[in-house]
């Protein structure tokens, strides 16, 4: 049976996906604009995967992300802070961190692809393809190891899935019975090369079977099927039944990174996910079964515009970092 979310829940999902929508949407814009350094992979088309998982989560609970991190941080600090505020002041520390500004969530010298924010369990975001894997799993153990009754999700990608890291955390956590589970976002490519290439089997989800954890696949563009997928193996974990892999096939709508030509996919393709949409679709059954009303859904939609502009204008304005702090915080020999 379905499990439904409560209609505050259904409301917070919605401006979740919102948030990370506008969010990215928007720093694509300023990227191209000029005024981000650096790269920025944008998490445009994917929000019901962070969402629908973060959204079972507990603050003190733990996730490892990858270099597409944006999400991820907005959805854990989304289901974690006590208040809206508290959501508007680490999309200001996300903003800063992307301009390399010391308000940032890593003081500026991290950038978008380790944006952190421990105090709600987000370990940060990850450069390095199938890294997080593993750290989820040693989460896992220190969470296992401490009796602390939490438990850890490890965010991935399909490319991520033919690295030895992640066979090698499958294993060890199914046979530790570690209490995590391994989020497979199947968004298709591999930077330029599809899954259905590179990957041998039809499904991701078919490689848990050789570490003898539950595993399952599901429409990474529905946050209910998410959300319902995650739930079972989140609570699985919580009970120490051990780890579980979920797939959930999904797409990026922007390139791999902003600048990225897109030569390798067709605009009928791109076509073809955009119809499946999470947002307008969540948007579609929130006000066909009445459970909120078009002026609820604005009234969101305007906080979050008016949020992601608060916290851009804080980044612009921030100061950057005193040269003097380049050794401060970062470990080196």
């Amino acid at each position: 049976m379905a499990v439904v979310p409560q209609k505050e829940l259904l409301l917070k999902m919605y401006k979740a996906m919102y948030l990370i929508r506008t969010f990215d949407n928007t720093a694509g814009e300023l990227f191209f604009q000029g005024k981000i350094p650096g790269f920025i992979h944008t998490y445009v088309g994917e929000e019901a995967v962070a969402v629908g998982v973060c959204a079972n989560l507990k603050p003190q609970d733990v996730i490892t992300s990858t270099h597409r991190g944006h999400g991820h941080y907005i959805a854990k600090s989304m289901f974690s802070r006590k208040s809206w505020e508290e959501v508007v002041n680490d999309l200001k520390a996300l903003a800063a961190e992307l301009y390399g500004k010391k308000t940032g969530c890593n003081k500026g010298k991290g950038g978008s692809m380790h944006a952190a924010l421990f105090e709600v369990g987000m370990t940060g975001a990850n450069g390095i393809v199938g890294a997080g894997i593993p750290h989820g799993a040693g989460a896992a153990l220190a969470i296992k190891y401490k009796k602390e009754g939490v438990v850890a999700v490890s965010f991935f990608g399909d490319g991520a899935s033919n690295q030895g890291t992640f066979h090698e955390a499958l294993n060890l956590s199914s046979i530790w019975k570690l209490p995590v589970v391994f989020v497979c976002e199947n968004n298709q490519y591999a930077i330029s090369v599809p899954s259905s290439y590179s990957v041998a089997v039809r499904d991701i989800s078919m490689r848990g079977a050789a570490y003898a954890m539950p595993s399952v696949t599901v429409d990474g563009m529905d946050v209910l099927a998410v959300y319902e997928a995650a739930k079972v193996a989140i609570e699985r974990a919580r009970k120490g039944e051990g780890p579980s892999l979920i797939e959930a096939k999904t797409y990026r709508y922007r390139g791999h990174f902003e600048g990225d030509p897109m030569h390798y996919r067709t605009k009928e393709e791109l076509e073809w996910w955009k119809a499946k949409d999470p947002i307008p679709r969540l948007r579609t059954y929130l006000l066909t079964l009445g459970i909120a009303t078009e002026k609820e859904l604005k009234e969101i939609e305007e906080e979050v515009k008016k949020a992601v502009e608060e916290a851009f204008k804080y980044a612009e304005e921030s100061p950057w970092p005193d040269p003097k702090e380049a050794y401060t915080d970062v470990f080196y020999e």
